[in-house]
This record gives C-alpha cells, sequence and structure tokens, in this order.
C-alpha cells in the first residue's frame, strides 16, 4: 500500500505538470480592449479580437474570452489588418530591384535589369523565338522565408505581399503571399493572382536582341496573345475530335499565359495610361495598371474605365546624384509636386486603387512614403483600405484577407499611436495567426539604428 501510494502521488505530479506545460502554449490569443479597425465595417474604440488555428474566430465588442486564450492587453494599442505590398518581389532571394512602370527623363524610359541568369539567353530574332518570356515561371515556387527584405516589411506592419518574379517582359505568376513560414509552401496564399508585363527597352543595333523598342514590346505582346487564341481554339479542335487529327503542340510559354487570372500592365505617365487603357481592352483580359505618378491627368479617363490601379510608394524626386546646376523641366517638377496626390484624387473619383512598394523596402521609408500621400489630401482610413483591402480585392482574395472579420485568415498588426504617424510604432505583429516581434530598430531612420539584431519570432504563442 505504501509503495502504491508513492506511485500515485507520482501520477498526479505528472499529470499536473503536464496540465501546467500544455497551458504554456495557448490554443487562443485574445487581443482585449483595443481600438480594432475593421476596415469592412465600423471602427471598434473598445474591441475585443479573438485568434485561433491561424484564423479570427471573434471580433466584437462583448466577447467573452476563453479560459485557454492568452491574453493581449489592447489597451492604447490600434489594430489593422495586416498591410499588403501590392506588387513586389519580397520573399523571393537575390531577385533584381522591383520592376517599375517607366517614368518620363526626358529620355528613354530606363530599363530595370532582369535577375541574374545562369546561361546568357540566345539572341531572338522575331516574336516566333519569344524572347524574355518567363510566363510559365512561379512566384509560389521560388519565395522563402528567410529572404533578407521580409523583417524590414514585418517592421513596416506588413504581413502579406503579392509578389511576383522579376525579369523578361512577361514575368510569370505572381502569388499573394504571407511574409512568414517555416518553408517557402507555407507562404503561400493564393496563386496565381495574375502575370505582370515590364516593357524592357534598350538601344538597337548589332548585338540586340528582339524587341528593343516601345513599339516592339508592344507588338510582342499582342503577338503572344493572338498565339494564345490560336494555340486554345487548336486544343479545343482537337478535344472534340482527337481522330484523324493531329495533335496540338505543348507550348509551356502559352499554357503559363493561359493560367494567368490577371495581367499587370506599366503605366506612370499620362500618355502611357491612355496606351494601356486602350491596349487592355483590346487584348480582352481582366487587367490592372501599375505606376500612377501622373494619373492626376487622367482621373476622368480612369473611373470611366473602371480598372482597378495600383499606385507606386516611390514618389518622384530629383535624383540624388544629380549636378546642382541642372534644371528640371516643368513636368518633372509637376509631377514630383502632384504624385502624392494621385491617392487622395482616385478614392474622391471612387477608383480602386492599392499601393505598391516599388523597391522601398525599408520600415521607416515605407511610413514616410504612406504618410506623403496622406499629408497629400488621402483620408488615413482610404490610405488604409488601399493598403488592406483594395489591394486583396484586386487580387480576388478578398474573401481571405484585408480586413478583420470572422474566418479570414488572423494577419493583423497593432500599433502604438495612428498608423504612419511619426511617432507611431509598431507593436506587434500576428501572420496566420502567430507572433512575430517587429524590430524597433529597423523602424528607426537609417542613420539611427543600432548593430543588426537577429529577428524576435515567439510563434508558439500563436494558434496551432
Amino acid at each position: 500500500m505504501r509503495y502504491g501510494s508513492i506511485n500515485a502521488a507520482v501520477l498526479t505530479i505528472a499529470a499536473t505538470c503536464a496540465v501546467a506545460m500544455q497551458a504554456e502554449v495557448p490554443s487562443a490569443i485574445a487581443i482585449k480592449d483595443a481600438h480594432v479597425v475593421t476596415v469592412s465595417g465600423a471602427d471598434l474604440p473598445r474591441g475585443t479580437v479573438l485568434l485561433r488555428d491561424g484564423l479570427i474566430e471573434e471580433v466584437g465588442v462583448n466577447i467573452a474570452v476563453p479560459a485557454d486564450a492568452w491574453v493581449i492587453d489592447g489597451s492604447g494599442l490600434t489594430v489593422y489588418p495586416g498591410f499588403i505590398d501590392a506588387l513586389s518581389t519580397w520573399g523571393i532571394p537575390s531577385g533584381a530591384p522591383q520592376a517599375s512602370a517607366n517614368r518620363p527623363t526626358g529620355g528613354a524610359p530606363t530599363t530595370p535589369a532582369p535577375a541574374a541568369q545562369t546561361q546568357p539567353e540566345p539572341r531572338a530574332h522575331g516574336p516566333e523565338d519569344r524572347p524574355q518570356t518567363y510566363s510559365f515561371e512561379r512566384a509560389a515556387d521560388l519565395v522563402n522565408p528567410s529572404e533578407s527584405r521580409i523583417e524590414a516589411a514585418r517592421a513596416a506592419g506588413f504581413t502579406t505581399s503579392a509578389t511576383f518574379p522579376n525579369r523578361g517582359i512577361f514575368e510569370g505568376l505572381g502569388a499573394m503571399i504571407d511574409l512568414a513560414g517555416t518553408r517557402g509552401r507555407d507562404m503561400v496564399v493564393v496563386q496565381p493572382v495574375g502575370q505582370q508585363i515590364v516593357f524592357r527597352l534598350g538601344p538597337s543595333g548589332f548585338g540586340r536582341t528582339f524587341p528593343t523598342s516601345l513599339m516592339g514590346n508592344i507588338a510582342y505582346v499582342r503577338q503572344l496573345f493572338l498565339d494564345l487564341n490560336q494555340y486554345r481554339q487548336a486544343k479545343q479542335i482537337y478535344d472534340a475530335h482527337p481522330g484523324g487529327n493531329r495533335r496540338p503542340e505543348y507550348d509551356h510559354d502559352l499554357e503559363g499565359l493561359a493560367e494567368s487570372p490577371r495581367i499587370l500592365l506599366p503605366a506612370d505617365e499620362a500618355q502611357q495610361i491612355d496606351r494601356m487603357l486602350s491596349f487592355g481592352q483590346e487584348l480582352k483580359v481582366p487587367f490592372v495598371v501599375y505606376g500612377m505618378h501622373e494619373a492626376y491627368r487622367r482621373i476622368d479617363e480612369l473611373k470611366q474605365a473602371g480598372v482597378p490601379v495600383l499606385v507606386s510608394l516611390k514618389w518622384p524626386e530629383k535624383p540624388k546624384n544629380a549636378d546642382p546646376a541642372e534644371q528640371q523641366d516643368y513636368r518633372q517638377l509637376e509631377m514630383q509636386t502632384q504624385a502624392p496626390a494621385v491617392p487622395g484624387m482616385l478614392a474622391k473619383a471612387g477608383v480602386k486603387f492599392a499601393f505598391y512598394s516599388d523597391g522601398v523596402d525599408n520600415a521607416a521609408d515605407l511610413k514616410k512614403a504612406v504618410k506623403k500621400a496622406i499629408d497629400a489630401g488621402i483620408s488615413r482610413a482610404d490610405a488604409i483600405k488601399a493598403l488592406t483591402l483594395n489591394a486583396a480585392e484586386i487580387y480576388g482574395a478578398g474573401d481571405r484577407l484585408g480586413s478583420i472579420e470572422k474566418g479570414k485568415i488572423a494577419n493583423l498588426v497593432m500599433t502604438k499611436g495612428e498608423a504612419f504617424e511619426d511617432k507611431t510604432t509598431v507593436e506587434y505583429v500576428f501572420i496566420d495567426g502567430k507572433e512575430f516581434e517587429p524590430s524597433k530598430d529597423l523602424q528607426k531612420e537609417p542613420a539611427n539604428r543600432g548593430e543588426p539584431k537577429q529577428p524576435a519570432i515567439s510563434g508558439d504563442r500563436g494558434a496551432n
């Protein structure tokens, strides 16, 4: 009996310890008494958001907090949906800088360099050689959670990105990704979300490959869509009558293009906007226009077209290494002044738009870029919507991202102060219900930063 009593006591103690250990890893997270900006509905001045299993389980005012929840006191904090970069290369290691829409520079538009390739691309003599076409390449297969820019993006409150490959004219199939995960596959939310098109321009002449001019780029894009239509028709005819007919040749490039739910067309100048609105309608496919710095000249045309647009956060400015004696022309000066006001004009006109980073990759600069648009006239609510629900809806992901609603993915950012104010700091970031500690050092201006630190991740606090 004595030994039996001891064994029973040991079992009781072990069971108690097991329960205590389980309690250290909560199955739910409750953010209590915070100012909740739902985006899709009314703000909650003092609300509660309950997260479980990577999803938003409840959001409201009088929510009972379950006993198994880890509770965060949200007093004095504001909760937003996680911010979404509507067009970037975030998550793709060693990617080239994000390709921008061609900007007016007084000469030929600059051409972003494609990502490094292991072998030089053979010279193409015409569209039949399919030059600079990577329509089949998938961002979903390229992303990696250890990519160097992700921590800075999280420090700015970004949890999600519409990420695209970055080489060629047809760049490949983009994916909506979360900026965290154990493996690349863990990051993918939706794929494919579109095909970005970039016009790669440069000097012509001996040794240059087709196409090099803007006219050549546009003609080439048009030709591939004509080829795609013919390819689809040939497959339909063969599928209906395979007997006695030669099967169509499999085309890797056209298969990738056919899988694209939408295309992204570059347009920064007013004339480019006119051209791409017309070109997109000619191609008869869903399309989005990106760039938009001179859209203040085309607000009515964009409203009439009913096409969603992406606005670059890389506001035009005089190059830092420019000759001080060089005089900028009036159009350049006007664009530098007016471009930050474009988001407010689009919001007022009812044009659906979202922001994209366009190579602005550090937290402090991202914050300043959005603040510049707010100072130029867009309301904070519309700016937040452009960084959340609008971006999700443009890519067909509004049913799972972009707002704080029951059943959506638990991507949240919590700030001390209103988002994008100078003294505001990002205190918490949740991605798929797991909490990440945003780097305070990365939120500072580069000159004020300390030594680089390893990212602090407390994913064990999040949902299982």
